[in-house]
This record gives structure tokens, C-alpha cells and sequence, in this order.
């Protein structure tokens, strides 16, 4: 009979530590309360409150019923040991290696959770792509970075919100908005700013050269519950635009005459939607997306006051060249910052960004310990 003692007890050990990173305890005390109020019959009277109430209630079930499962699946498999053990039966061993397999490949998708330790990450996400240098090449590469993100995003199951789209002057795009929907999604993405460089031949040369070309991505938490958000807009901090909207239409955006256009004077941002049916729709929108920016702003600044007063140094996530994308001469997909890299360009154009989104997450925990 093999000895499955120092697997079984490994198992074990990454169970308490699930216990801790998921906040068991702190679930169980919490879970009667919310399923008091989630089953409580004016609950939808206040649409907004239901579903935040809804989501915090499945979230904290799934994660109960996933630990509690872990926790089964690893007392059988100690169960079948000793019984084996006990009883010389050699005939129980494919059985406990297939158990501990399972339950080993559920804690390395679970593990993936102690890495989210932002205030935000487990919101959804306001991401934002544009061209940057490289004339049409970066305008056609901003938008096929929409499609990976979009992509990327309906492997997960998340729900995709696109708010605008600005076409480029002869191909691609200028610019995108959008939001993505999902538990997590702030977390993921939040690894993914900076700008991202493209090197290929360029379909747009007509000498068939290879050209270089960049887009920069940006991502901030989104908060839909605006009892969360302790602040308010003042209206004479704001300039609202509207404008007929320039979006492809179709695959992108639903074209409107009531496009919206937010400009915050003291910080300079500009928020715009397209994609809702109404002007009023497009403008509550808007200023969601601009308070979620404000929040990151100010969240940003906390973090920037207290490296100075403790001395810790804080990445620079933005506006720096993260990963390239080589198609010519070579395929190739690298991570500058976590040096992370596959030859599978296709595969990743086409969504596969977990790779890249956990390697980079465990590289941000090396560097801040």
C-alpha cells in the first residue's frame, strides 16, 4: 500500500491556508444575516440595493460550498487511506491518487484568490484601450487588443458592457470604453495596464515592412453601488457634452444622436457613453464610469502618501511599456515585468490572458514582500 501520508497532510495544510485567505469564519457569521435580508419581499422594491445584496449573498455561498467541498473530497481520500492501510488493500490506490489530483488542481485554481489582497479586486472593471504610437497600425492594434480583452473576458463568463467606440481615421480605433462584469474582474485586469507593443508586418505597408506599433490599456475598479462611493460630483466641476456618436455601430455600438461627454476640470478626465438608448441612460453611465476614476484617483493618492510616510516604493503600473506581441520575425509573447512569454501568439490574441494575469499577480506579491 503506498503512503499517501505526505500528500494527504500537504492537502490538508492548504486547506487551512484556503480557510484564512477565503475568510471562513467570517462567512459562516455573516451568511444568516444576508440570507435574512436577500429573502426579505420589498428586497427589489430598490433594484440597485437587491442586487448588490443578491451578489455579495452568491459570492459568499460559492465560496462556502467550494472549501466545504475541498474539505470532503480530502476526508475521503484520509478515509480511504486508513481503510486501506488498515486492511492491506492495495485496490483503494488509484482511487485516493485520483481524489488528491482533483483536489490538488481545485486548490491551484483557488490559490489564485490569496493573491487578490487590493481593495478593490474583487469588483468589476472600467477599462479603457487606445491607439498610441504608430499611425494606422496602432489604430488596427488598439482594436484587435479590444477584441483579445473582449474575448478574454467571455472565456470567464463575465458580462461585457462596451460604452463607446472611436473609429480610427482608416482602420481600427482610437479609442474604446467598456466595463466588465464580474467578481474578480478589477483584480485580473488591473495587471494588464500600461501599454502593450505590437511588431509585425504591417498589413498596411505597401513595401511589406515591419512596423512597431503601440495602445495603451487602463482599468479602474467599478462601483456600481453608489452607497459605496463617499463622495459627490459638484455640477460646477463638470462640462456635459453631447454629440451624435462616431461608433461603428453593429458589432461595437449601437449609433445614437444622444452620445454623452463628461469633462471633470480639476482633474482633467473625460468620460464618454454611447452605447445606452437615451441621453439620460448615457449620462448616468457616464458619471458611474467618472466616479469610479475619482475613486481610483484618490485611492491612488492614499497609496502615493503612505509610501512616502513608510517609505515603501509603489509600482508603476501606468503609462510603461508592459508585454510585446512579436509576429515578425518570430512569434512571441512576452511579459517585461514578470518575463513570462509563449510562442503561442494566436492562442492569446484570442483571450488566453490567464497566463499572463497570474504570472503577473505572483510576481506583484513577490515584489511587495
Amino acid at each position: 500500500m503506498k503512503d499517501f501520508s505526505d500528500d494527504l497532510a500537504s492537502l490538508r495544510k492548504r486547506l487551512d491556508e484556503a480557510r484564512t485567505y477565503l475568510k471562513i469564519d467570517e462567512l459562516r457569521s455573516q451568511q444568516p444575516q444576508l440570507e435574512t435580508e436577500a429573502s426579505r419581499p420589498d428586497l427589489w422594491d430598490d433594484p440597485d440595493r437587491a442586487r448588490h445584496v443578491t451578489g455579495e449573498l452568491a459570492a459568499m455561498t460559492d465560496d462556502l460550498e467550494s472549501y466545504d467541498s475541498l474539505d470532503g473530497k480530502i476526508e475521503e481520500a484520509e478515509t480511504l487511506f486508513e481503510l486501506g492501510r488498515e486492511e492491506g488493500d492495495d485496490s483503494v490506490e488509484p482511487e485516493i491518487a485520483a481524489l488528491a489530483a482533483e483536489v490538488d488542481r481545485r486548490f491551484d485554481a483557488l490559490e489564485l484568490r490569496s493573491l487578490f489582497t487590493g481593495e478593490y479586486d474583487d469588483h468589476s472593471a472600467v477599462c479603457e484601450i487606445h491607439s498610441g504610437a504608430g499611425g494606422t497600425d496602432a489604430a488596427d492594434w488598439a482594436n484587435m487588443l479590444l477584441r483579445m480583452f473582449l474575448r478574454w473576458s467571455e472565456r470567464k463568463g463575465f458580462q461585457v458592457e462596451l460604452d463607446s467606440v472611436n473609429p480610427g481615421t482608416e482602420a481600427g480605433i482610437s479609442s474604446a470604453t467598456f466595463i466588465v462584469k464580474g467578481r474578480n474582474a478589477y483584480g485580473m485586469l488591473k495587471g494588464e495596464q500600461g501599454t502593450h507593443r505590437l511588431v509585425r508586418i504591417s498589413p498596411f505597408n505597401a513595401q511589406g515592412k515591419r512596423q512597431t506599433a503601440f495602445a495603451g490599456f487602463s482599468a479602474v475598479p467599478f462601483i456600481e453601488d453608489s452607497d459605496d462611493i463617499d463622495f459627490e460630483i459638484d455640477e460646477k466641476d463638470i462640462r456635459v457634452d453631447t454629440y451624435h456618436s462616431s461608433g461603428a455601430g453593429g458589432q461595437h455600438v449601437n449609433v445614437t444622436d444622444s452620445a454623452i461627454r463628461i469633462t471633470h476640470f480639476p482633474t482633467g478626465i473625460v468620460v464618454s457613453c454611447q452605447n445606452e438608448r437615451s441621453q439620460r441612460q448615457n449620462r448616468e453611465r457616464a458619471m458611474q464610469i467618472l466616479k469610479a476614476k475619482l475613486v481610483d484617483v484618490e485611492r491612488r493618492r492614499r497609496a502615493e502618501e503612505m509610501a512616502k510616510v513608510t517609505g515603501e516604493k509603489t509600482m508603476a503600473d501606468f503609462g510603461t511599456q508592459i508585454r510585446s506581441y512579436v509576429l515578425h520575425p518570430y512569434q512571441m509573447v512576452k511579459d517585461l515585468r514578470s518575463e513570462h512569454e509563449t510562442s503561442n501568439v494566436d492562442a492569446v490574441l484570442d483571450g488566453d490572458l490567464d497566463q499572463f494575469i497570474e504570472s503577473y499577480l505572483r510576481y506583484e506579491r513577490a515584489q511587495a514582500s
